[in-house]
């Protein structure tokens, strides 16, 4: 899952953002404090894209986010939210002693931690979730079985500290398989192979008999079940028009023209999600904040973490080889 204890490795970068440039990246206090902050400065920055008078300063913004979100897909968008802003350029993070144990590698002296939210896991009562303690506090009465039988899960979050790649030195890393980054006929017969485990159908239609128009793609439903159509393109267009209409048929309903241009922008940044994790060239949008200005922060959130959820699903799916 990326936590501390483990490390995500992907040869991509990334840029701080103007609004941040001056100042330098968002950094946290120390100790009790340090929980709330993480909060209040996600909160702030959706506050911020929400509110933007500058609504390409904010598209841009936001893209810096994918561009994070596709580097750290296993990880949650609240913890790809804090990397974009301590540290939108980091490729690979571990903890402290991972980068040392596992791959020989230390912090320089003087380099910040990246703070992230990590679970924390431990025996829950089945009844009412919580750990022992707290289940001793509420009013749950629960006791089929005693706590030392009950099985571990997560009952909370708490703030732990990374460092990228770049922050260290020591042994090189070990080299990754990156044959198939940017292969775009590799990505689209993985796209099609991972139709069924999506739960998609899929059709990829020759351009002399495409039925609908000038449109690259369309997902609609047969028989109760999402079908994808695409118009045979350069195999880069077909890959990125793929993963564009897989995003609607797991996120919408084709039935629904309700905020139709919203959706279109959903399942934009979901294309370029996976694109850019597979090494293609993605074209960016300076519209995707536009089609979304009537949303608060909470509703935005939400477009965040439904285009977290379906980049990664689609992206455990491709199976490249």
């Amino acid at each position: 899952m990326g936590w501390a204890a483990g490390i995500v490795v992907l040869p991509m970068g990334g840029s701080m953002t103007e609004s941040h440039a001056a100042s330098g990246p968002v950094t946290f206090g120390d100790g009790d404090a340090r929980a709330d902050q993480m909060h209040q400065a996600i909160d702030q920055w959706l506050a911020e894209l929400c509110d933007a008078v500058d609504a390409a300063r904010a598209s841009e913004q936001f893209q810096q986010w994918l561009d994070v979100q596709s580097r750290f897909h296993d990880y949650s968008h609240r913890n790809t939210f804090l990397i974009t802003l301590q540290c939108p350029e980091a490729t690979k993070v571990a903890g402290y002693r991972t980068w040392q144990d596992d791959f020989d590698r230390h912090v320089i002296e003087g380099e910040s931690a990246i703070w992230i939210w990590a679970p924390i896991i431990t025996s829950r009562c089945p009844e009412c979730g919580d750990g022992p303690t707290y289940h001793e506090q509420n009013d749950c009465e629960y006791d089929d079985t005693p706590p030392d039988e009950w099985a571990d899960g997560v009952v909370g979050f708490k703030p732990v500290p990374v460092f990228d790649v770049s922050q260290t030195e020591g042994e090189p890393l070990p080299q990754l398989e990156t044959a198939s980054e940017g292969d775009a006929d590799g990505l689209v017969t993985a796209l099609v192979e991972a139709a069924t485990d999506l739960g998609v159908s899929v059709e990829i239609v020759d351009s002399e008999a495409w039925p609908h128009g000038d449109a690259a793609g369309v997902c609609r439903h047969v028989d109760g079940d999402p079908h994808v159509q695409v118009r045979s393109d350069d195999t880069a267009a077909v890959a990125g028009t793929l993963c564009h209409e897989y995003a609607h048929a797991l996120l919408h309903d084709p039935a629904d023209t309700v905020g139709k241009e919203a959706r279109e922008r959903e399942a934009e940044a979901v294309a370029y999600v996976v694109g850019q994790q597979f090494g293609l060239e993605m074209d960016g949008s300076a519209r995707y904040l536009a089609a979304w200005s009537d949303d608060d922060s909470e509703q935005l959130l939400t477009r965040c973490e439904r285009i977290r959820e379906v980049s990664t699903r689609l992206i455990d799916a491709v199976d490249i080889g």
